[in-house]
């Protein structure tokens, strides 16, 4: 397996989808002109071409070949995530301007439903039309609250009159990039509407999406006609069609802490399932070349078929193409080596989607599936047992504990929190959740032809009530989850390292491998010697956006000094998430002061009392509590340098006083606008 394992890294497939790798990451980052992408795509097709009939004339093995090989597919991968980029494309919606100005009639249609806020139902939509002119792209509608009488399927045509808001950045530091997020996914602005400006269209998309859409829908209030309870449907949708949208915070929140979250989204394990499944029913068909034929077909339409019907996420994607291969090389009656199924299944995906790339999911799955591959036959052999129920017993917690150790320098950088107990969760939900991902198929297979008999729904709904009551159990150990975890990207790539050298060095020891395995260890102290040295180098004072309230932070290194009201402290995530990205544990809550001193700045807060002395001459004045002022007189006694008002003011006072210091062409920063704002 070892052997294997390196042979992979001479396989020119796997450099080829590196180099197609980095040609995605050079486009997502750089975001060079097409030009330039074009301009270096015609050398790079004809040094391919030259080296090619070059070698093919020489009987020695040139490298040129293989470099001009790799260039070409760095070139490729650049090229596609280019042309899958959707705001390079001139009929985009950010393109035009005047959406995002003044309200325009847009026409769309729903793509897909997504989890609700507390004030909005969330949709996907795809843009026809702006105003008579046609436009394409993703955006998020936002619909207030229960204005709508029923919900939006996918597939239905809207007139929505209204303006696009591009996605904000950040309002903290140190906080999650939605924006970012929803970019990856080509998503770049949202609409905001209620039923006023709504207008339904009788007309429907009827594609692929609407039809799944529709079928899904069925199975859902087929099932809840037999009263099936509604906190256990969401979980049982959530299994075997990876819809999570209903699912409560809560429960989500449970599954996460007892290291089960991954089994609520549809993945390999899933898939697996699915092809033994249907591998068991097409049995009575001859192994004949036609019956061969007939049971490959009919395998890989189902899995497609279930991959569409379970929305085709990433990890969905991911897992159908690479079983669509298993099955493949079963027909060819060929072993398969898995490590190249798993780089041809990458590249085809990444081909088709290259944002995907981006995706947690796809990340954490891919990386889930080496490792269990490539280590868990190590921990496999540490220990033979001769018992079959020890011996089954000993593979869920070797598969267990291989995808773990995989995934947990992804997990932390992502998450910043452990669960300790996984392998408790794994032992029991893996083989419960076999049983119920076959009997969820059968009730939700029948359901789809309006058909629920009561003694598979009920035994169904139980084992979903079992799952969510031991799961419950596991994460009431909150003891044993290991929260906040700081951990930036130089640690998560020096994690890797050691990881791999670790596991290379186990699996054959020698003088070399100790060595690089040593390397390794002090490459990752460095690197948490950096990020902890960077930090101690660093001084800000930053005025929080948090709403209704005032929260400034004064940061020497890793000491934080917190500004504010001892009530807004409790479970704040904007507080918590820039403690985190900072190393921070060591923090002194003080009371809000009238004046402060930083870096030579003298700054002026002025509350809702609004009192401040003509003498003080401020550099900066922040402004909270909608004080009683007269900005004018304000500024012109003061002369501050720069206005800061968080949102913790009326937006009214906020304009009139936005329009004072434009006046005297004094900077005004609004936090609930602009975000955060920070002095070094």
């Amino acid at each position: 397996m070892y052997f294997r394992t390196v042979k992979v890294l001479q396989f020119p497939l796997a450099r080829i989808t590196i180099s197609f790798i980095l040609g995605i990451l050079y486009v997502f980052n750089q975001k060079p002109s097409s030009i330039l992408l074009f301009g270096v795509l015609i050398p790079a097709v004809i040094l391919f071409c030259f080296s090619y009939f070059l070698q093919k004339n020489s009987p020695k093995k040139g490298i040129y070949f293989g470099l001009t090989t790799y260039f070409l597919s760095f070139c490729l991968g650049s090229l596609t995530q280019f042309a899958h980029t959707d705001s390079y494309q001139e009929s985009n919606y950010t393109h035009n301007n005047i959406v995002f100005e003044k309200p325009q009639l847009i026409s769309l249609h729903i793509k897909e439903k997504l989890k609700n806020s507390i004030y909005y139902d969330r949709y996907i939509a795809e843009i026809n039309h702006i105003g008579t002119k046609k436009y394409s792209g993703k955006i998020i509608v936002n619909f207030t609250k229960d204005s709508l009488k029923n919900s939006l399927v996918s597939g239905s045509s809207l007139y929505v009159f209204g303006k696009l808001y591009k996605n904000k950045a950040p309002n903290n530091p140190n906080q999650f990039d939605y924006s970012n997020y929803l970019a990856q996914k080509q998503i770049y602005a949202q609409l905001y509407s209620d039923t006023q400006n709504l207008q339904n269209s009788t007309e429907y998309k009827k594609d692929i999406w609407y039809y799944t859409s529709k079928l899904r829908s069925t199975i859902i209030h087929n099932l809840e006609k037999t009263h099936f309870k509604k906190e256990e449907l969401n979980v049982a949708l959530a299994l075997i069609l990876g819809q999570k949208q209903d699912i409560s915070p809560e429960i989500m929140q449970e599954y996460q802490y007892a290291g089960a979250i991954h089994i609520l989204s549809v993945s390999g394990l899933h898939i697996g399932l699915i092809l033994l499944f249907v591998n068991f029913i097409l049995k009575p068909i001859p192994n004949t070349r036609k019956g061969s034929i007939l049971k490959l077909m009919l395998i890989l339409i189902s899995l497609s078929l279930f991959g569409i019907l379970a929305g085709l996420a990433p990890s969905i994607v991911r897992s159908v193409t690479m079983f669509s291969f298993v099955a493949i090389g079963q027909h060819l009656r060929r072993s398969v080596n898995i490590y190249h199924t798993i780089l041809v299944s990458m590249l085809l995906i990444l081909l088709f989607q290259p944002s995907f790339l981006f995706d947690v999911g796809f990340q954490l799955s891919y990386t889930a599936l080496f490792f269990i591959i490539w280590l868990q036959p190590l921990l496999a052999s540490i220990w033979t047992p001769k018992p079959r129920v020890l011996k089954y017993i000993w593979g869920i917690l070797t598969v267990s504990f291989a995808a773990q150790i995989g995934t947990l320098p992804l997990s932390i950088y992502y998450f910043h929190q452990f669960p300790g107990l996984f392998f408790i969760t794994n032992l029991v939900v893996i083989p419960l959740l076999g049983c119920i991902m076959l009997l969820g198929l059968l009730v939700m297979t029948l359901a789809s032809f309006h058909f629920t008999p009561i003694y598979l729904v009920k035994p169904f709904e139980w084992s979903i009530y079992s799952l969510n009551t031991f799961i419950e159990k596991i994460a009431s150990f909150e003891q044993f989850i290991i929260k906040d975890i700081p951990f930036n990207s130089y640690l998560l790539l020096s994690t890797y390292l050691l990881i791999f050298s670790g596991i290379i060095w186990f699996k054959k020891p020698n003088f070399n491998r100790l060595a690089f395995t040593l390397v390794a260890i002090i490459i990752c102290q460095i690197a948490y010697i950096q990020s902890q040295y960077k930090i101690e180098q660093q001084s800000e004072w930053i005025v929080f956006n948090v709403k209704r309230n005032t929260l400034i932070t004064k940061r020497k290194g890793k000491k934080v000094t917190i500004y504010s009201s001892a009530s807004i402290l409790q479970k704040n995530l904007a507080l918590k998430s820039y403690l985190l990205g900072n190393f921070s544990s060591s923090r002194n809550v003080s009371q809000i002061k009238n004046l402060y001193f930083f870096n030579g700045n003298k700054i002026l807060l002025l509350d809702s009392v609004g009192l401040y002395s003509k003498n003080i001459h401020p550099d900066i004045i922040v402004l909270t509590q909608s004080p009683k002022i007269n900005m004018d007189r304000l500024l012109t006694t003061l002369k501050p340098k720069m206005v800061v008002a968080d949102a913790s003011n009326y937006k009214t006072t906020l304009k009139s006083w936005e329009l004072s210091c434009r006046k005297q062409k004094i900077p005004f920063h609004v936090t609930a606008e602009k975000g955060y704002y920070k002095l070094n």
